[in-house]
């Protein structure tokens, strides 16, 4: 079940988010090893950020997952998923943050349960 919540400072108007979502979503399933079918990607844009001082663009992230991630994965992801944003948005991966938090099955909710 890993969800990768995206937010940034671009303005998303005639951008292709379609490509954005699934690269993301390909990418975060293969490197955490778990089914793309259980990934969420979620893409904030035009929200006001500064990084730096500065409001050129940036980006703030949060991935978690129950279980699958370790110092090792979560390199692999930084690198994935800035790679992905520096491409498609033209944010420089100096300007991006991006949370991990592997969590409980408990802790998330699903199908009118838990996992």
């Amino acid at each position: 079940m890993p969800c990768l919540n995206v937010s940034t400072n671009v303005n998303l108007e005639g951008v292709d988010t379609s490509a954005i979502l699934a690269e993301a979503s390909k990418s975060v399933a293969s490197i955490i090893g778990k089914p793309e079918a259980y990934v969420m990607v979620v893409l904030k844009g035009s929200v006001p950020m500064a990084f730096g001082g500065t409001q050129e663009p940036a980006g703030y992230g949060e991935l978690v997952s129950i279980g699958g991630l370790n110092p090792a994965v979560n390199k692999k992801l930084s690198a994935g998923i800035s790679s992905i944003l520096e491409s498609k948005l033209s944010i420089p991966k100096s300007r991006f943050y991006l949370k991990f938090n592997d969590s409980k099955g408990s802790d998330f909710g699903w199908n009118g349960s838990t996992f």
